[in-house]
């Protein structure tokens, strides 16, 4: 077993995990956090894909142990005071999505995107959110959705720079 403290949506965690246990299951399993979704298992499809340390991550590639010391975001840590993310919001304006699977990933990719590039040309969001699939749409409203939020949202502003540190919670080994 290996120790870890890390912070996942402003909430602060210390776990003892298995070495080789995978961060979404860590989130999954013992925190709660369904919202990431489990795809493909292959890091093939960004269903899972989460931020760490401010960066877009399928999450089924890293290690928890390798969370140790980071920050993590989740979809379910987007919201505020009730309030969805603007790239959310933008999701369902545009009715982005159509079974769902793939929209916490592909919002959580798209708010890295716009992290990097505040005012992408569809082109650029085509290829920022290439590597998160998804099966129900032409991905046409997934643009339209990135385009939307992109005017919304400040320049450079992203997810973690939006979340606020709170108390440490009861890990669980």
């Amino acid at each position: 077993m290996a120790r870890i403290r890390t912070t996942v949506d402003g909430l602060v965690y210390e776990d003892d995990v298995e070495p080789r246990m995978l961060l979404v299951q860590y989130l999954r399993e013992r925190l709660g956090k369904t919202g990431t979704v489990i795809g493909c298992d292959t890091s093939n499809c960004g269903a899972c894909t989460v931020h760490l340390d401010g960066l877009s991550v399928k999450s089924c590639s890293v290690l928890a142990v390798q969370a140790n010391g980071a920050e993590v975001l989740t979809i379910e840590g987007l919201e505020r005071d009730g309030q969805l993310h603007p790239m959310q919001q933008a999701f369902h304006d545009n009715h982005a999505l159509q079974c769902g699977y793939c929209t916490p990933g592909m919002i959580m990719q798209s708010i890295d995107l716009l992290g990097d590039n505040p005012d992408p040309s569809e082109q650029e969001i085509r290829e920022g959110i290439e590597g998160n699939l998804c099966r129900c749409t032409g991905y046409q409203n997934i643009v339209r959705a990135v385009q939307d939020a992109s005017s919304k949202m400040k320049p450079g502003a992203s997810a973690t720079q939006q979340s606020s540190a709170q108390p440490v919670a009861g890990g669980g080994a």
